[in-house]
């Protein structure tokens, strides 16, 4: 893939966005002003400040009518650091979504929640109530650090991810943006009741380092202008990869002594999945490894990345603002350089690390402590209520009567902890009743680790379906590999409805990537446990073709597969031109065994590249096109 140079920042006015946080006097205005009307909608500028506190402004396409206004709803979201949700939050949320919202709860891929349907007139309620039984939304979204992840499982005897939850919310308290117009425009001013910050980070918030801190500012981080895109942060623990690590603009990872004692950290930076269609200077990348921290100095080099992004990212094209671009653009040196600058001392080597593998804690788990955990499958984590699948009220019951703290995962699951264990059965016997399974090895593979985004019909980016396309393809996925041997064979598939990658499919298997209306960008090749990015196969796939397409690939899968060979790393290993050399000689089979015949009609180049670009346009297989042009032809003759 061709990654051109963007022209020179210096020589390009900043974009629309900067202007608006610049006279948004630290994110109240136009939103503290347009909050109070009795509009339906906020105006575009408010949209844009909105992100900050926590919502998004859309519309739900299945609801259009020529002529009439856009159907306006609010979609909010919650920043919980290392996916915590109190069950006093749980309880509030799920009444929000009955009592504002489309009666679901969505767990994030960022191990937050987001709830759907709210009306603009019900929006302060909805925060105020969130913010009050101690949960936020400050920062869930908008050009700020978002939501800091961290591995789920709660493992009391592993000290280690003990310290991965507390530095991930140690850090989510460092970065949290300091105005006061969050608690004035939805708490009239009041702040609530809330965790105390550890003393360290209050004084590394203000500790000026080397040009760290912004002086008699508001905001001594972030400054005027925050940051020029979403920044993305997780903890992790040595080996353990539930949190898609090389995804993150940065990541930290917990290094301890023999005595399990904390006494650094390493440090990836400058990973990221979001990209444009057709914009080849946008594209997935990995984060690098960049050194090694002592403990001590743990709050001073995130510092010191985020100014260095904060001043120097890109904030004339918002397309070419996140980190991974500053550091493609300038290498590593350079960018280790700038933040030693500004950390004022030299990194330290890198730690040698164990491989990383992925985990999704699902089941019954001994947490170390005699206490046992939970891990509760949700697809494409929509917690609802459906006919004899009664999940929202079977967490809420479970909450209700063991009041439980809930730890969202990063694949959209849930896991109850600190479960006594004479308590099991009782749980167990309210999940039964209500059509939920709580063994994972009841899940077929295919649907236990995949994950889409909820794209249509409320997200505005959204090219196609996803989550509610994601069943139907993962069945039909299902029944070809049954058909053509492979009946034991799973693998990570991923879907989002337009390519900013919020289900991080550009690290599944296989990964599919709206691009136009019921068509896929397909991409192949990411590693069983998200360290590798895959990589495009094909442009656009139109659902109707899924199996004709797929099929040979899986066949030759299975054919010329190693031992035990997964299919991403299979596909990175024989490479695309082999396996599209396979499939362009490849017969199917019947049902009997015998060969298919398949039809081939040799075009001239000009034709075919002619056919190939309508294709690309309209958004349509170049076989149906053929076909009804020839359809229409013979119609004439006649």
């Amino acid at each position: 893939m061709v990654k051109s140079a963007p022209s020179p920042i210096a020589t390009r006015k900043p974009s629309k966005v900067e202007g608006i946080k610049e006279n948004s006097n630290f994110l109240r205005e136009p939103v503290a002003t347009e909050i109070l009307q009795d509009t339906t909608h906020f105006t575009e500028n408010a949209v844009q400040l909105l992100k900050y506190h926590g919502s998004y402004q859309q519309d739900n396409r299945d609801n259009r009518t020529k002529g009439q206004e856009k159907d306006y709803q609010f979609m909010l979201r919650t920043k919980n650091p290392g996916g915590l949700v109190p069950p006093q939050l749980y309880l509030a949320l799920d009444k929000i979504a009955d009592e504002y919202g489309n009666h679901t709860l969505r767990a994030t891929t960022r191990q937050g929640f987001q709830l759907h349907g709210i009306l603009k007139k019900n929006l302060k309620s909805a925060i105020a109530t969130i913010v009050n039984n101690l949960g936020s939304t400050l920062g869930a979204c908008g050009d700020i650090n978002r939501n800091v992840m961290a591995p789920p499982a709660p493992f009391k005897n592993r000290p280690e991810y003990q310290y991965a939850w507390e530095y991930a919310q140690n850090i989510a308290d460092l970065l949290t943006a300091q105005t006061g117009a969050y608690y004035e425009i939805w708490l009239d001013g009041e702040k609530a009741i809330s965790a105390e910050e550890a003393p360290e980070v209050k004084a590394a918030r203000q500790r000026n380092g080397n040009g760290t801190i912004i002086h008699d500012n508001e905001e001594p981080i972030y400054g005027t202008y925050y940051m020029p895109r979403k920044f993305k942060i997780c903890v992790t623990v040595p080996g353990d990869n539930s949190i898609d690590l090389y995804s993150q603009d940065l990541t930290l990872v917990v290094i301890t002594n023999k005595k399990k004692q904390l006494e650094g950290f390493n440090i990836f930076a400058g990973g990221g999945l979001g990209r444009t269609h057709g914009k080849e200077e946008t594209f997935a990348r990995l984060a690098d490894p960049i050194g090694y921290v002592a403990k001590d100095d743990v709050y001073d080099i995130v510092k010191a990345i985020v100014a260095t992004q904060r001043d120097y990212g890109d904030r004339t094209d918002r397309r070419h603002a996140r980190l991974k671009y500053l550091i493609n653009d300038w290498g590593l040196d350079k960018f280790r350089t700038q933040v030693e600058e500004y950390f004022g001392k030299s990194i330290e080597a890198f730690k040698p690390l164990p491989e990383f593998k992925f985990h999704d804690f699902l089941g019954w788990n001994e947490q170390g402590d005699g206490k046992l955990f939970l891990g509760i499958s949700i697809d494409n984590g929509r917690i609802k209520d459906e006919g004899s699948f009664q999940l929202k009220t079977a967490l809420r019951e479970i909450v209700e009567q063991f009041n439980l703290p809930i730890r969202l995962t990063p694949n959209h699951n849930l896991i109850f902890y600190d479960i006594e264990p004479d308590s099991k059965q009782a749980i167990q016997d309210i999940l039964s009743r209500h059509g939920i399974v709580d063994d994972p090895s009841q899940i077929e593979p295919l649907v236990r680790y995949a994950m889409a985004c909820p794209a249509l019909p409320t997200c505005g980016l959204a090219i196609t379906e996803s989550e509610r396309a994601i069943p139907g393809i993962l069945e039909r996925v299902r029944a070809l590999l049954d058909k053509v041997g492979l009946q034991k064979e799973h693998f990570v598939v991923r879907m989002t409805g337009c390519p900013n990658g919020c289900a991080r499919p550009y690290l599944a298997e296989l990964g599919f990537v709206g691009s136009a209306p019921e068509s896929y960008q397909l991409w192949l090749g990411g590693s069983p446990n998200q360290t590798r990015l895959a990589q495009p196969y094909i442009e656009k796939l139109h659902h109707n073709d899924l199996e004709t397409f797929l099929e040979p690939i899986f066949v030759y899968f299975k054919k010329s597969r190693k031992s035990k060979e997964k299919f991403g790393d299979f596909c990175d290993r024989v490479g695309f031109d082999a396996i599209r050399e396979f499939a362009a000689s490849y017969e199917p089979q019947t049902a009997n065994g015998a060969n298919k015949s398949r039809h081939r009609v040799n075009l001239k180049e000009e034709v075919y590249g002619k056919l190939k670009e309508v294709a690309e346009s309209q958004g349509k297989p170049m076989t149906q096109l053929v076909t009804e042009a020839l359809e229409a032809y013979f119609q004439n003759l006649s």
